[in-house]
């Protein structure tokens, strides 16, 4: 199992910028805590006609997170 630090590394991996990090590092924290996954959403209709390639960056960092 990776630690906070490596896993901040890959959520910050080409993030301009995050508006509270330390609420982020404590809901990772907290979900390490109770062996509990972080829960993380991606708000997609996934029947929508605008739904582009350029949407594959953000399914891809969460398939990066699920790992």
């Amino acid at each position: 199992m990776i630690n906070i630090d490596e896993e901040m590394k890959i959520i910050l991996k080409g993030v301009d910028e995050v508006i509270d990090i330390e609420s982020l590092k404590e809901k990772l924290k907290k979900s390490k805590e109770n062996d509990k996954p972080l829960i993380v959403k991606l708000g997609l209709d996934p029947s929508a006609p605008d739904i582009h390639l350029g949407h594959t960056v953000d399914m891809n960092s969460l398939i990066s997170l699920e790992k």
